[in-house]
C-alpha cells in the first residue's frame, strides 16, 4: 500500500511540475527549432489573416507574436515607410537557405499591417 501510495504521490508532483513549466515557460519561436517555427508561423499568420479585418495589427504586434522575421526589405515611397516581413511557413529545398518562396509576405505601410501573401508582395513591387 505504501509504494501505491509514493507512485501516486511521485506521479501527481511529476504532473504538477510539467503543467508549472508547460504554463510558466510557453515557446517562444526564437527558440524554436526550423520546423516547429515554420508551423508556428503558419498557424499564427492564418489567424492574423482571420481576424485581420476586424482588427488592426502593427509591426510591434507581429514582432511579438512571431518573432522577427526570416527576410525583410523596406522603401520609402514619398512619406510613406512600407516594409514586407518575411515569415517561412513551408519547405521546398534542403538546401539550409530560406527563401522568399518559402515564405508569407506581410506587408507594413507606416507600421500597420495592410496586406498578407501574395498581395502583399505585389503591393510592395508597385510601392512608389
Amino acid at each position: 500500500m505504501k509504494i501505491i501510495k509514493g507512485i501516486a504521490i511521485a506521479l501527481a508532483l511529476y504532473i504538477a511540475f510539467f503543467v508549472g513549466v508547460f504554463n510558466y515557460f510557453p515557446d517562444k519561436p526564437e527558440t524554436m527549432g526550423w520546423e516547429d517555427r515554420q508551423d508556428y508561423n503558419k498557424v499564427q499568420i492564418e489567424k492574423i489573416s482571420e481576424i485581420a479585418m476586424e482588427k488592426d495589427f502593427y509591426h510591434k504586434d507581429i514582432l511579438t507574436m512571431l518573432g522577427g522575421p526570416d527576410i525583410s526589405e523596406a522603401k520609402m515611397s514619398g512619406e510613406d515607410k512600407i516594409q514586407v516581413m518575411y515569415y517561412r511557413t513551408q519547405h521546398k529545398r534542403a538546401d539550409g537557405i530560406t527563401s522568399q518562396d518559402e515564405c508569407t509576405p506581410l506587408l507594413f505601410k507606416n507600421d500597420k499591417l495592410v496586406a498578407l501573401g501574395e498581395k502583399a508582395e505585389k503591393q510592395f513591387e508597385n510601392a512608389f
